[in-house]
Protein backbone atom coordinates (compact mmCIF):
# COMPACT_ATOMS: atom_id res chain seq x y z
CA UNK A 1 0.00 0.00 0.00
CA UNK A 2 2.66 2.23 1.26
CA UNK A 3 4.59 1.78 -2.08
CA UNK A 4 1.86 2.08 -4.17
CA UNK A 5 0.70 5.45 -2.64
CA UNK A 6 4.86 6.41 -3.19
CA UNK A 7 4.20 5.93 -7.05
CA UNK A 8 1.37 7.31 -7.04
CA UNK A 9 3.34 10.27 -5.72
CA UNK A 10 6.18 10.63 -7.65
CA UNK A 11 4.11 9.80 -10.96
CA UNK A 12 2.03 13.09 -9.98
CA UNK A 13 5.02 14.88 -9.33
CA UNK A 14 6.49 14.09 -12.63
CA UNK A 15 3.11 15.18 -14.59
CA UNK A 16 3.74 18.34 -13.08
CA UNK A 17 7.16 18.45 -14.19
CA UNK A 18 6.38 17.78 -17.77
CA UNK A 19 4.15 20.36 -17.79
CA UNK A 20 3.74 22.93 -20.41
CA UNK A 21 3.45 27.12 -20.02
CA UNK A 22 0.31 26.17 -23.11
CA UNK A 23 -1.47 23.90 -21.47
CA UNK A 24 -1.21 25.60 -17.76
CA UNK A 25 -2.52 28.49 -19.46
CA UNK A 26 -6.03 27.01 -20.97
CA UNK A 27 -7.04 26.43 -18.14
CA UNK A 28 -10.30 28.59 -16.01
CA UNK A 29 -9.51 29.99 -12.79
CA UNK A 30 -12.31 30.92 -10.65
CA UNK A 31 -11.47 34.21 -9.93
CA UNK A 32 -15.07 35.40 -8.54
CA UNK A 33 -14.65 32.98 -6.29
CA UNK A 34 -11.07 34.29 -4.75
CA UNK A 35 -13.16 37.44 -4.51
CA UNK A 36 -16.04 36.07 -2.64
CA UNK A 37 -13.70 34.96 -0.30
CA UNK A 38 -11.61 37.93 0.19
CA UNK A 39 -8.75 36.26 -1.77
CA UNK A 40 -8.76 39.20 -4.19
CA UNK A 41 -9.81 42.70 -4.48
CA UNK A 42 -12.70 43.56 -6.96
CA UNK A 43 -10.27 46.01 -8.69
CA UNK A 44 -7.84 42.72 -9.14
CA UNK A 45 -10.66 40.95 -10.26
CA UNK A 46 -11.71 43.51 -13.12
CA UNK A 47 -8.04 43.74 -14.17
CA UNK A 48 -7.85 39.20 -14.51
CA UNK A 49 -10.95 39.49 -16.49
CA UNK A 50 -9.22 42.03 -18.73
CA UNK A 51 -6.24 40.43 -19.51
CA UNK A 52 -7.31 36.45 -18.89
CA UNK A 53 -7.72 34.27 -21.90
CA UNK A 54 -7.05 37.82 -24.62
CA UNK A 55 -5.08 37.37 -27.29
CA UNK A 56 -1.16 38.68 -27.27
CA UNK A 57 -1.61 42.00 -28.48
CA UNK A 58 -4.31 42.97 -26.38
CA UNK A 59 -2.42 41.80 -22.85
CA UNK A 60 0.92 43.35 -24.72
CA UNK A 61 -1.40 46.81 -24.90
CA UNK A 62 -2.63 46.13 -21.00
CA UNK A 63 0.83 45.89 -20.16
CA UNK A 64 1.86 48.84 -21.82
CA UNK A 65 -1.13 51.29 -20.46
CA UNK A 66 -0.78 50.20 -16.40
CA UNK A 67 1.43 47.08 -16.27
CA UNK A 68 2.39 47.98 -12.72
CA UNK A 69 -1.17 47.45 -11.84
CA UNK A 70 -0.67 44.13 -13.24
CA UNK A 71 2.48 43.05 -11.78
CA UNK A 72 0.67 44.06 -8.12
CA UNK A 73 -2.30 41.61 -9.13
CA UNK A 74 -0.02 38.98 -9.78
CA UNK A 75 2.25 39.18 -6.90
CA UNK A 76 -0.75 39.61 -4.53
CA UNK A 77 -2.17 36.21 -5.99
CA UNK A 78 0.94 34.57 -5.40
CA UNK A 79 1.46 35.86 -1.83
CA UNK A 80 -1.98 34.94 -1.04
CA UNK A 81 -3.63 31.77 -2.58
CA UNK A 82 -1.94 28.19 -2.35
CA UNK A 83 -3.86 26.53 -4.62
CA UNK A 84 -1.56 24.73 -7.00
CA UNK A 85 -3.25 25.05 -10.01
CA UNK A 86 -3.71 29.08 -9.41
CA UNK A 87 0.17 29.25 -8.25
CA UNK A 88 1.29 27.79 -11.40
CA UNK A 89 -1.41 29.72 -13.67
CA UNK A 90 -0.05 32.89 -12.62
CA UNK A 91 3.59 32.08 -12.83
CA UNK A 92 2.80 31.03 -16.34
CA UNK A 93 1.11 34.10 -17.07
CA UNK A 94 4.58 35.95 -15.88
CA UNK A 95 6.35 33.72 -17.63
CA UNK A 96 4.70 34.27 -20.84
CA UNK A 97 4.75 38.17 -20.67
CA UNK A 98 8.59 38.39 -19.52
CA UNK A 99 9.40 35.89 -22.73
CA UNK A 100 7.45 37.97 -24.82
CA UNK A 101 9.52 41.01 -23.83
CA UNK A 102 11.93 40.28 -21.42
CA UNK A 103 12.01 44.31 -20.66
CA UNK A 104 8.90 43.89 -18.71
CA UNK A 105 11.12 42.54 -15.88
CA UNK A 106 11.31 46.51 -14.87
CA UNK A 107 7.42 47.00 -13.90
CA UNK A 108 8.83 44.78 -10.93
CA UNK A 109 10.43 48.24 -9.71
CA UNK A 110 8.25 50.51 -10.83
CA UNK A 111 7.96 53.05 -8.49
CA UNK A 112 4.14 52.76 -7.49
CA UNK A 113 5.02 48.95 -6.02
CA UNK A 114 7.69 50.80 -3.35
CA UNK A 115 5.32 49.37 -0.67
CA UNK A 116 5.39 45.61 -2.58
CA UNK A 117 7.71 43.06 -1.06
CA UNK A 118 7.90 41.77 -4.72
CA UNK A 119 10.60 39.15 -4.74
CA UNK A 120 9.33 37.23 -1.51
CA UNK A 121 6.32 34.83 -3.29
CA UNK A 122 8.85 33.83 -6.05
CA UNK A 123 11.69 32.96 -3.31
CA UNK A 124 9.19 30.94 -1.12
CA UNK A 125 8.07 29.63 -4.20
CA UNK A 126 11.76 28.19 -5.13
CA UNK A 127 11.35 25.77 -2.64
CA UNK A 128 8.17 24.71 -1.70
CA UNK A 129 6.65 24.01 -5.06
CA UNK A 130 6.67 21.31 -7.59
CA UNK A 131 9.23 21.27 -10.50
CA UNK A 132 6.64 23.32 -12.58
CA UNK A 133 6.51 25.88 -10.04
CA UNK A 134 10.30 26.11 -8.89
CA UNK A 135 11.44 26.59 -12.55
CA UNK A 136 9.20 29.54 -13.37
CA UNK A 137 10.11 31.26 -10.07
CA UNK A 138 13.92 30.73 -10.16
CA UNK A 139 13.84 31.87 -14.16
CA UNK A 140 11.04 35.19 -13.19
CA UNK A 141 13.49 36.15 -10.09
CA UNK A 142 16.57 35.90 -12.14
CA UNK A 143 14.94 37.98 -14.69
CA UNK A 144 13.44 40.40 -12.43
CA UNK A 145 16.55 40.71 -10.05
CA UNK A 146 18.55 41.41 -13.58
CA UNK A 147 16.30 44.17 -14.33
CA UNK A 148 16.58 45.97 -10.98
CA UNK A 149 17.63 49.86 -10.86
CA UNK A 150 21.61 49.81 -10.85
CA UNK A 151 21.15 51.86 -7.62
CA UNK A 152 18.87 49.88 -5.93
CA UNK A 153 20.86 47.76 -3.32
CA UNK A 154 19.95 46.43 0.42
CA UNK A 155 16.34 46.55 0.66
CA UNK A 156 13.60 45.67 -2.77
CA UNK A 157 10.89 48.56 -1.15
CA UNK A 158 10.38 51.24 1.18
CA UNK A 159 7.47 50.55 2.67
CA UNK A 160 6.50 50.82 6.14
CA UNK A 161 9.40 49.85 8.47
CA UNK A 162 7.14 49.09 11.33
CA UNK A 163 5.81 46.10 9.48
CA UNK A 164 7.28 42.55 8.29
CA UNK A 165 10.93 43.21 6.67
CA UNK A 166 11.26 43.37 3.10
CA UNK A 167 13.29 40.67 1.21
CA UNK A 168 16.54 42.61 0.64
CA UNK A 169 18.32 41.79 -3.10
CA UNK A 170 21.43 40.25 -0.84
CA UNK A 171 18.52 37.61 0.51
CA UNK A 172 17.21 37.16 -3.10
CA UNK A 173 20.65 36.40 -4.48
CA UNK A 174 22.11 34.49 -1.56
CA UNK A 175 18.74 32.45 -1.90
CA UNK A 176 18.93 31.93 -5.43
CA UNK A 177 22.68 30.87 -5.89
CA UNK A 178 21.71 27.82 -3.16
CA UNK A 179 18.72 26.76 -4.97
CA UNK A 180 20.60 26.65 -8.02
CA UNK A 181 23.83 24.43 -6.69
CA UNK A 182 21.49 22.09 -4.95
CA UNK A 183 19.86 21.76 -8.57
CA UNK A 184 23.70 21.47 -9.81
CA UNK A 185 23.83 18.54 -6.83
CA UNK A 186 20.85 17.05 -6.49
CA UNK A 187 18.53 17.92 -9.39
CA UNK A 188 14.61 18.15 -8.76
CA UNK A 189 13.93 17.37 -12.50
CA UNK A 190 16.40 14.89 -14.44
CA UNK A 191 16.57 16.57 -17.54
CA UNK A 192 15.90 19.97 -16.85
CA UNK A 193 17.08 20.67 -13.28
CA UNK A 194 20.96 20.82 -14.23
CA UNK A 195 20.00 23.17 -18.10
CA UNK A 196 17.72 25.31 -15.92
CA UNK A 197 20.68 26.44 -13.28
CA UNK A 198 23.02 26.67 -15.93
CA UNK A 199 20.97 29.16 -17.65
CA UNK A 200 20.26 31.43 -14.78
CA UNK A 201 23.77 31.65 -13.51
CA UNK A 202 25.07 32.45 -17.06
CA UNK A 203 22.56 35.34 -16.24
CA UNK A 204 23.26 36.27 -12.45
CA UNK A 205 27.20 35.85 -12.42
CA UNK A 206 27.35 39.25 -13.20
CA UNK A 207 26.39 39.85 -10.23
CA UNK A 208 29.74 40.38 -7.82
CA UNK A 209 27.55 38.43 -4.93
CA UNK A 210 26.52 35.62 -6.99
CA UNK A 211 29.89 35.26 -7.71
CA UNK A 212 31.39 35.36 -4.63
CA UNK A 213 28.38 32.98 -3.27
CA UNK A 214 28.79 30.87 -5.95
CA UNK A 215 32.65 30.47 -4.80
CA UNK A 216 32.31 30.53 -1.03
CA UNK A 217 29.30 27.71 -1.85
CA UNK A 218 32.28 25.30 -3.93
CA UNK A 219 30.27 25.99 -7.07
CA UNK A 220 32.83 25.97 -9.06
CA UNK A 221 33.85 21.95 -9.11
CA UNK A 222 30.07 21.43 -9.96
CA UNK A 223 30.18 23.35 -13.16
CA UNK A 224 33.39 22.01 -14.37
CA UNK A 225 32.28 18.52 -15.36
CA UNK A 226 29.50 20.05 -17.34
CA UNK A 227 32.46 21.65 -19.60
CA UNK A 228 32.97 18.64 -22.35
CA UNK A 229 32.82 17.79 -25.95
CA UNK A 230 28.84 17.76 -27.06
CA UNK A 231 27.03 17.00 -29.76
CA UNK A 232 23.25 17.14 -29.16
CA UNK A 233 21.64 20.80 -29.88
CA UNK A 234 20.62 20.65 -26.30
CA UNK A 235 24.16 19.72 -24.96
CA UNK A 236 25.90 22.16 -27.00
CA UNK A 237 23.38 24.92 -24.96
CA UNK A 238 24.35 23.57 -21.86
CA UNK A 239 27.87 23.59 -22.76
CA UNK A 240 28.27 27.24 -24.05
CA UNK A 241 26.09 27.92 -20.90
CA UNK A 242 28.66 26.33 -18.83
CA UNK A 243 31.89 28.43 -20.57
CA UNK A 244 30.05 31.40 -20.30
CA UNK A 245 29.37 31.07 -16.68
CA UNK A 246 33.41 30.12 -16.51
CA UNK A 247 33.74 33.08 -18.75
CA UNK A 248 31.84 35.42 -15.88
CA UNK A 249 33.75 33.74 -12.91
CA UNK A 250 37.26 34.60 -14.74
CA UNK A 251 37.00 38.48 -13.80
CA UNK A 252 36.98 36.89 -10.43
CA UNK A 253 40.00 35.97 -8.51
CA UNK A 254 38.94 33.93 -5.72
CA UNK A 255 37.19 31.52 -8.71
CA UNK A 256 40.70 31.66 -10.39
CA UNK A 257 42.25 29.92 -7.85
CA UNK A 258 39.80 27.14 -7.92
CA UNK A 259 40.21 26.58 -11.70
CA UNK A 260 43.12 26.64 -11.46
CA UNK A 261 43.31 23.81 -9.17
CA UNK A 262 40.81 21.96 -11.40
CA UNK A 263 40.39 20.10 -14.34
CA UNK A 264 38.86 23.51 -16.10
CA UNK A 265 41.84 24.35 -17.98
CA UNK A 266 42.26 21.11 -20.03
CA UNK A 267 38.49 20.81 -19.99
CA UNK A 268 38.43 24.48 -21.73
CA UNK A 269 41.10 23.30 -24.39
CA UNK A 270 39.36 20.09 -25.27
CA UNK A 271 36.71 21.69 -26.13
CA UNK A 272 38.15 24.50 -28.36
CA UNK A 273 40.04 21.81 -29.82
CA UNK A 274 36.71 19.43 -31.01
CA UNK A 275 33.66 22.30 -31.22
CA UNK A 276 32.43 23.68 -34.87
CA UNK A 277 30.33 25.83 -33.19
CA UNK A 278 31.15 29.55 -33.55
CA UNK A 279 29.28 30.79 -30.16
CA UNK A 280 30.89 28.53 -27.95
CA UNK A 281 34.69 28.64 -29.66
CA UNK A 282 34.81 32.35 -28.65
CA UNK A 283 33.53 32.47 -25.62
CA UNK A 284 35.99 29.86 -24.78
CA UNK A 285 38.60 31.74 -26.46
CA UNK A 286 37.63 34.82 -24.40
CA UNK A 287 37.77 32.84 -21.34
CA UNK A 288 41.46 31.23 -22.28
CA UNK A 289 42.54 35.22 -22.78
CA UNK A 290 40.97 36.01 -19.46
CA UNK A 291 42.93 33.10 -18.09
CA UNK A 292 46.37 33.43 -19.61
CA UNK A 293 47.87 35.92 -17.33
CA UNK A 294 46.32 34.47 -13.58
CA UNK A 295 49.17 32.81 -11.81
CA UNK A 296 50.47 29.43 -13.11
CA UNK A 297 47.49 29.54 -15.60
CA UNK A 298 49.94 30.37 -18.79
CA UNK A 299 52.40 28.35 -18.03
CA UNK A 300 49.67 25.62 -17.81
CA UNK A 301 48.34 26.12 -21.10
CA UNK A 302 51.61 26.07 -22.85
CA UNK A 303 52.17 22.51 -21.43
CA UNK A 304 48.39 21.76 -22.91
CA UNK A 305 49.77 22.58 -26.36
CA UNK A 306 47.39 25.72 -26.32
CA UNK A 307 50.07 27.55 -28.90
CA UNK A 308 49.44 24.55 -31.48
CA UNK A 309 45.17 24.74 -31.05
CA UNK A 310 45.36 28.29 -31.27
CA UNK A 311 47.45 27.97 -35.02
CA UNK A 312 44.60 25.59 -35.81
CA UNK A 313 42.02 27.54 -34.92
CA UNK A 314 43.35 30.37 -37.00
CA UNK A 315 43.44 27.97 -39.99
CA UNK A 316 39.65 27.62 -39.55
CA UNK A 317 36.94 30.36 -41.75
CA UNK A 318 35.42 32.37 -38.56
CA UNK A 319 32.81 34.74 -39.56
CA UNK A 320 33.01 36.90 -35.69
CA UNK A 321 35.53 39.49 -35.36
CA UNK A 322 35.68 39.40 -31.75
CA UNK A 323 36.56 36.03 -31.86
CA UNK A 324 39.41 36.49 -34.87
CA UNK A 325 40.55 39.32 -32.61
CA UNK A 326 40.60 37.25 -29.32
CA UNK A 327 42.94 34.61 -30.96
CA UNK A 328 45.61 36.86 -31.97
CA UNK A 329 45.23 38.41 -28.55
CA UNK A 330 45.42 34.75 -26.85
CA UNK A 331 48.34 33.64 -29.37
CA UNK A 332 50.53 37.18 -28.86
CA UNK A 333 49.92 36.34 -25.12
CA UNK A 334 51.15 32.89 -25.31
CA UNK A 335 54.43 33.79 -27.17
CA UNK A 336 54.96 35.83 -24.28
CA UNK A 337 54.36 33.41 -21.79
CA UNK A 338 57.02 30.98 -23.97
CA UNK A 339 59.79 33.72 -24.02
CA UNK A 340 59.34 33.88 -19.84
CA UNK A 341 59.51 30.05 -19.35
CA UNK A 342 62.70 29.04 -18.29
CA UNK A 343 65.28 26.81 -20.48
CA UNK A 344 63.58 23.53 -19.82
CA UNK A 345 60.33 24.79 -19.96
CA UNK A 346 60.70 25.69 -23.66
CA UNK A 347 62.69 22.35 -24.16
CA UNK A 348 59.31 20.50 -22.52
CA UNK A 349 57.32 22.83 -25.10
CA UNK A 350 59.05 22.02 -28.35
CA UNK A 351 58.57 18.14 -27.00
CA UNK A 352 55.35 18.66 -26.41
CA UNK A 353 54.43 20.06 -29.93
CA UNK A 354 55.88 17.57 -31.45
CA UNK A 355 58.27 19.69 -34.04
CA UNK A 356 61.76 19.49 -32.73
CA UNK A 357 65.08 21.13 -34.56
CA UNK A 358 68.72 21.98 -33.59
CA UNK A 359 67.89 24.77 -31.19
CA UNK A 360 71.06 25.51 -29.07
CA UNK A 361 69.67 24.06 -25.93
CA UNK A 362 70.10 20.18 -27.48
CA UNK A 363 73.71 20.34 -28.20
CA UNK A 364 74.44 22.52 -25.16
CA UNK A 365 75.93 20.34 -21.87
CA UNK A 366 75.06 22.59 -19.26
CA UNK A 367 71.70 22.65 -20.28
CA UNK A 368 71.75 18.79 -19.79
CA UNK A 369 74.01 18.85 -17.07
CA UNK A 370 71.12 21.33 -15.03
CA UNK A 371 68.52 20.17 -16.09
CA UNK A 372 68.80 16.48 -16.58
CA UNK A 373 66.60 15.44 -13.11
CA UNK A 374 63.47 17.31 -14.37
CA UNK A 375 62.92 14.69 -17.05
CA UNK A 376 62.40 12.55 -14.07
CA UNK A 377 59.04 14.95 -13.48
CA UNK A 378 55.47 13.25 -14.25
CA UNK A 379 56.80 10.06 -14.62
CA UNK A 380 59.60 10.95 -17.21
CA UNK A 381 56.63 12.40 -19.41
CA UNK A 382 58.67 13.84 -21.69
CA UNK A 383 61.40 10.89 -22.40
CA UNK A 384 58.05 8.81 -23.15
CA UNK A 385 56.95 11.93 -25.38
CA UNK A 386 60.27 11.67 -27.22
CA UNK A 387 59.99 8.03 -27.58
CA UNK A 388 56.69 8.14 -29.05
CA UNK A 389 58.00 10.66 -31.33
CA UNK A 390 60.33 7.74 -33.10
CA UNK A 391 57.03 6.11 -34.00
CA UNK A 392 54.79 8.66 -35.02
CA UNK A 393 56.51 11.64 -36.34
CA UNK A 394 56.98 12.00 -39.93
CA UNK A 395 59.93 14.92 -40.13
CA UNK A 396 63.41 13.48 -40.22
CA UNK A 397 64.75 16.06 -38.64
CA UNK A 398 62.55 15.82 -35.54
CA UNK A 399 62.93 12.51 -35.62
CA UNK A 400 66.97 12.79 -35.84
CA UNK A 401 66.94 15.37 -32.74
CA UNK A 402 64.98 12.68 -31.01
CA UNK A 403 67.12 10.08 -30.92
CA UNK A 404 69.75 12.85 -30.29
CA UNK A 405 67.83 13.52 -27.23
CA UNK A 406 67.64 10.30 -25.92
CA UNK A 407 71.27 9.23 -26.45
CA UNK A 408 72.03 12.54 -24.05
CA UNK A 409 69.70 11.37 -21.42
CA UNK A 410 71.76 7.96 -21.67
CA UNK A 411 74.68 9.87 -20.97
CA UNK A 412 73.48 11.95 -18.49
CA UNK A 413 71.47 10.45 -16.15
CA UNK A 414 72.93 8.01 -13.87
CA UNK A 415 70.27 4.96 -14.78
CA UNK A 416 69.44 6.64 -17.87
CA UNK A 417 69.97 3.34 -19.92
CA UNK A 418 67.94 1.23 -17.93
CA UNK A 419 65.11 3.64 -18.12
CA UNK A 420 65.47 4.12 -21.54
CA UNK A 421 65.60 -0.04 -22.21
CA UNK A 422 62.44 -0.16 -20.00
CA UNK A 423 60.68 2.37 -22.47
CA UNK A 424 61.51 -0.25 -25.04
CA UNK A 425 63.30 2.81 -27.07
CA UNK A 426 66.04 0.47 -28.47
CA UNK A 427 63.60 -1.60 -30.81
CA UNK A 428 62.75 2.03 -32.13
CA UNK A 429 66.01 3.39 -32.80
CA UNK A 430 67.03 0.47 -34.37
CA UNK A 431 64.23 0.50 -36.86
CA UNK A 432 65.43 3.96 -37.57
CA UNK A 433 69.29 2.93 -38.47
CA UNK A 434 68.10 1.89 -42.14
CA UNK A 435 66.00 5.28 -42.46
CA UNK A 436 67.02 7.09 -45.82
CA UNK A 437 67.54 10.18 -44.42
CA UNK A 438 71.36 10.57 -43.35
CA UNK A 439 70.64 12.81 -40.50
CA UNK A 440 68.21 10.43 -38.80
CA UNK A 441 70.71 6.86 -39.27
CA UNK A 442 73.92 8.98 -37.60
CA UNK A 443 71.90 9.98 -34.55
CA UNK A 444 70.12 6.63 -34.65
CA UNK A 445 73.95 5.07 -34.03
CA UNK A 446 74.94 7.27 -31.71
CA UNK A 447 71.89 6.85 -29.86
CA UNK A 448 72.29 2.81 -29.98
CA UNK A 449 76.29 2.96 -29.22
CA UNK A 450 75.30 4.81 -26.26
CA UNK A 451 72.80 1.84 -25.14
CA UNK A 452 75.03 -0.70 -25.31
CA UNK A 453 78.22 1.28 -24.20
CA UNK A 454 76.30 2.90 -21.08
CA UNK A 455 77.33 5.80 -19.91
CA UNK A 456 81.28 5.50 -18.65
CA UNK A 457 82.44 4.33 -22.01
CA UNK A 458 80.33 6.76 -24.20
CA UNK A 459 81.20 10.01 -23.58
CA UNK A 460 83.67 10.22 -25.86
CA UNK A 461 80.75 9.70 -28.57
CA UNK A 462 80.33 12.57 -30.23
CA UNK A 463 77.37 13.85 -32.68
Amino acid sequence: MNQTLCFLGFQTAMDHAELTTDQVLRRDIPWETYMSTKLISGTSLQLLRRYDHRSESHRAQLLDDDGPAYVRVFVHVLRDIFKEDTVEYVLALIDEMLAANPKRARLFHDSSLSDEDTYEPFLRLLWKGNWFIQEKSCKILALIVSARPKNQNGVVSNGDTSKKPFTTIDDVLRALVKWLCEQLKKPSHPNRGVPTAVNCLATLLKEHLVRSSFVQADGVKLLVPLISPASTQQSIQILYEACLCIWLLSYYDPAIEYLATSRALPRLIDVVKTSTKEKVVRVVVLTLRNLLSKGSLGAQMVDFQLPQVVQSLKAQAWSDEDLLEALNSLEEGLKDNIKKLSSFDKYKQEVLLGHLDWSPMHKDPLFWRENINHFEENDFQILRVLVTILDTSSDPRTMAVACFDISQFIQHHPSGRIIVADLKAKERVMKLMNHENTEVTKNALLCIQRLFLGAKYASFLQA
